[in-house]
């Protein structure tokens, strides 16, 4: 290895060692919003560009408009819980690559199956970032390495270019190029995701309009059944009816006769 690619493995190393915030780190209790921008700054203050017009990571305006356009969901009483802080996480690191529409696609998801509830695997939020948080550490030197061949490339195609501001041009727009395409790809992949989560809420539709429908249908046959019932129930009483006044109709008439005889005897 050269002197000059290990200073520039070097530079790679200062400049993409992200700050994290751990999972143990994240908060058990409820926090009010500046205690939240307080943590998120405490902890990614440092991926803020030094020159940067923006001097805080997350902004009370910022929540507020994340929670205006569905992203996060509303706090409790002006409370802010584990789960949003982990959502909070998950929109400050997109926010800067796709948009604001994707990044509803993408966790939209998440809030309906996981926000303070277990999902269907069982897990909660909380486990769900510390598993990807493990993944994210070990993407740190395919990263580096990614950047190391990329530089590579350019010194190679450009080897015989005087011009430092040309290496370096070249050198970005390979960097550039590296990023667009895993951009791409990721959109894809959240259409991909927010078309299945359509089709999936079209079946539980449908499964819930058979449901009621066979709650109508159960319903009418029970009210026929016991309109049916009833309708016979009235019409056996009113043969008992009929049969008791008949009876006694002829026991009058029984009772007429003897009483005629009587007196003409």
């Amino acid at each position: 290895m050269n002197e000059k690619e290990n200073e520039l493995k070097k530079e790679i190393r200062r400049l993409i060692r992200l700050d994290y915030i751990m999972p143990e780190d994240i908060p058990d209790i409820e926090l009010y919003m500046d205690q939240v921008t307080r943590f998120m700054d405490t902890h990614l203050q440092r991926n803020v560009r030094a020159d940067s017009d923006e001097s805080k990571t997350l902004t009370k305006t910022m929540i507020n408009n994340y929670t205006k356009n569905k992203l996060l969901p509303p706090p409790e009483k002006k409370r802010y819980t584990k789960e949003h802080i982990i959502m909070l996480i998950s929109i400050y690191y997109l926010k800067n690559i796709v948009s604001i529409s994707d990044i509803r696609k993408l966790l939209d998801p998440m809030k309906e199956r996981y926000f303070n509830r277990e999902g269907g695997d069982g897990k909660s939020l909380g486990e769900i970032y510390s598993e990807i948080f493990n993944l994210e550490k070990r993407q740190y030197f395919n990263i580096e390495n990614s950047i190391l061949r990329a530089e590579e490339i350019t010194e190679f195609k450009m080897k015989d270019a005087d011009d430092e501001y040309v290496k370096k041009l070249t050198f970005i727009y390979m960097l550039a190029y590296d990023i667009y395409s895993k951009k791409c790809f990721m959109e894809h992949l959240i259409d991909e995701i927010d078309e299945a989560e359509k089709k999936r809420k079209e079946v539980e539709a449908l499964k819930a309009a058979k449901k009621q429908a066979a709650k109508k249908t159960a319903a009418k046959k029970a009210s026929s059944g016991k309109a049916a019932a009833n309708k016979a129930a009235a019409k056996a009483s009113a043969k008992t009816a009929a049969g008791k006044s008949s009876a006694k109709t002829s026991s009058k008439t029984a009772a007429q006769k003897t009483a005629v005889k009587k007196t003409s005897k």
